[in-house]
C-alpha cells in the first residue's frame, strides 16, 4: 500500500477563468466597481477507472489534467451558481462529459467536489469543508469513503480505539480533533476486526486540517490505496 499525500504536481488551475464566469456588479456599474463575495472550490479525482480530466466551470476550464488519484489546491472564485462539467482531459467544455452538475457555492466557504464511483457510474459527491483551525496544539481530521466496492469500515488506532465508525461509501465521517504526531492508521471491516487497509506513519501537525480519502479498489486494480490533503495549507 503507498499512502499518497496529495500534491497540486501535473494540475493546472484556470483561476480567472473561473472568477470570470460570474459578475457581481449591480447595474449601471461597471464590473469591478463592487467587490466581490467569494468562495473556494477544488475538486479530487477518485474515480479509480477514468482518465486524466478537465473540470469546466459554466463553460470554461477551471482545472485541467486532473488524474487520478489527485486533489487541486483550491481555487477562489465569485460566489454564486456554477454549471460544473468533468471532461476527458483537452476535449473541450462543448464535450458531453461525463459529470454534469449544478453547483451553489456561497460566500466565504469551502466545498471540494470528489469525482467518485466506476468511470461507467461515476459521479459528484460534494463536500463542505471546515477549514478553521483546531483547537491550540492539536489537529482536526475528517474521513471520506470514497471506495466503490470497499465494504462500510471503521478507520482505527493500531490499538483498537475507534475514531469513525461504520463509514460507507460516499459517506464521510464529520471532523474530529486529534492530538500531533505520527499514527498508524487501520480501515476495519463493520465488525471491527477485519483489517482491509493500514496506512503507515501519518503525520499529524498540530493547526492543520486534514482529509483522509478512501479510494482504489477492494477487488481489482488500482488497489485499495489512500489519499490524504492539508487542506488549511
Amino acid at each position: 500500500m503507498m499512502l499518497r499525500i496529495a500534491s497540486m504536481a501535473g494540475v493546472s488551475i484556470a483561476i480567472a477563468a473561473v472568477a470570470g464566469c460570474i459578475s457581481t456588479a449591480a447595474p449601471g456599474e461597471a464590473p469591478g466597481d463592487t467587490p466581490a463575495e467569494t468562495a473556494r472550490l477544488r475538486v479530487v479525482h477518485a474515480s479509480p477507472d477514468a482518465p486524466g480530466v478537465d473540470i469546466c466551470a459554466n463553460g470554461a476550464v477551471a482545472f485541467s489534467d486532473a488524474a487520478y488519484p489527485s486533489a487541486t489546491d483550491y481555487a477562489t472564485v465569485d460566489e454564486g451558481s456554477y454549471q460544473i462539467r468533468v471532461v476527458p482531459a483537452g476535449s473541450g467544455c462543448d464535450d458531453g462529459g461525463v459529470i454534469n452538475a449544478t453547483l451553489t457555492l456561497p460566500p466565504d466557504t469551502d466545498t471540494t467536489v470528489v469525482a467518485v464511483n466506476t468511470l461507467d457510474a461515476i459521479e459528484p459527491l460534494v463536500l463542505e469543508d471546515d477549514n478553521s483551525a483546531p483547537a491550540m496544539g492539536m489537529a482536526k481530521v475528517r474521513f471520506v469513503h470514497a471506495s466503490p466496492d470497499a465494504p462500510t469500515v471503521d478507520i482505527t488506532l493500531t490499538d483498537g480505539t475507534t475514531l469513525f465508525d461504520d463509514v460507507s461509501f460516499k459517506e464521510v465521517g464529520n471532523y474530529i480533533e486529534v492530538g500531533p504526531g505520527t499514527v498508524d492508521l487501520q480501515v476495519r471491516d463493520q465488525t471491527g476486526t477485519a483489517v482491509v487497509l493500514t496506512l503507515e506513519d501519518v503525520t499529524l501537525e498540530a493547526g492543520s486540517v486534514y482529509t483522509v480519502y478512501e479510494i482504489g479498489l477492494l477487488v481489482g486494480e488500482p488497489e485499495l490505496d489512500a489519499l490524504i490533503t492539508v487542506d488549511n495549507g
